[in-house]
């Protein structure tokens, strides 16, 4: 049996030292955005590796350290990085890097150091755009992002939690399909091997799923009419995401730091 994974679920506690949970969702946002945008056109390797590791040593401090992190961090972004810098590299115009070293050589296909520079480098920035992005996506909720939203950046609440009961489908489409799938094997329903039984099964699922889906709207608009959604401008906040003094710290010394790497490193010079 298969668990659905709600990304909009309340978050664990965890311990005062993990910071990231700590903070205003549009902290975790607005802190990377200037060094995200930067990276998209810097053209060296060191710059984005030394935001890999900045990225890393947040996400190592600053949010529970499981698995699931584990295997982001040390298995899926190196492999990823090699797959990308092999790939990009072997795309390179060899003609525009032939006055670099000959790395190694298979018949008349010739690898050069500027290749693969220009490979990895490119996967570098890749790799630390991504790692950026998990220092908030690993530390926030969908509720709290949503609430910030409405709260600080003044977005209707009418888009915010219509938005976020349209994403409350998700999880809940998965839980509804193990079901369908559990019913069908109790009852032997298009059982078999091959691609024309998997068809058929896939088949199976759609119209018990839609049934499930309107059910659950019309379950979701009679609770949002219940609670006279729209009905206002505005409306009480049950679970406030306050901005602290530490949100704007952290906006700043993010900040801060990335310029010191760009001044440092001089990508664009």
């Amino acid at each position: 049996m298969t668990v659905a994974v709600d990304p909009y679920a309340e978050r664990p506690a965890a311990a005062s030292i993990r910071f990231l949970y700590g903070l205003n969702p549009l902290a975790k946002l607005a802190a990377p955005v200037p060094a995200i945008v930067a990276l998209i056109f810097v053209r060296d390797a060191a710059t984005p590796a030394v935001f890999v590791l900045l990225a890393y040593a947040l996400l190592i401090i600053g949010v529970r350290f499981t698995r699931r992190l584990a295997s982001i961090l040390f298995l899926a972004l190196p492999i990823a990085v090699l797959a990308i810098g092999a790939g990009f590299s072997v795309w390179t115009d060899a003609a525009r890097v032939d006055d670099t070293a000959v790395m190694w050589q298979i018949g008349s296909w010739t690898m050069y150091a500027g290749a693969l520079e220009t490979g990895f480098s490119t996967a570098l920035r890749i790799a630390a755009i991504v790692s950026l992005t998990l220092t908030a996506g690993l530390s926030m909720t969908g509720p709290d992002l949503v609430r910030a939203t409405v709260q600080q950046l003044r977005v209707p609440y009418r888009i915010g939690y219509t938005a976020l009961a349209a994403f409350r489908f998700v999880p809940r489409f998965g839980h509804e399909l193990d079901v369908i799938r559990q019913a069908h094997r109790v009852r032997g329903a298009h059982g078999g091997r091959g691609p024309f039984s998997a068809v058929a099964r896939w088949f199976g699922y759609i119209v018990p799923l839609l049934a499930g889906a309107i059910r659950h709207a019309e379950r979701v608009a009679l609770a949002m009419d219940a609670r006279a959604f729209g009905a206002h401008p505005d409306r009480t906040e049950r679970h406030l995401v306050p901005w602290r003094v530490r949100d704007t710290v952290f906006v700043i010394v993010f900040w801060i730091v990335s310029a010191a790497i760009f001044v440092l490193f001089r990508p664009f010079a």
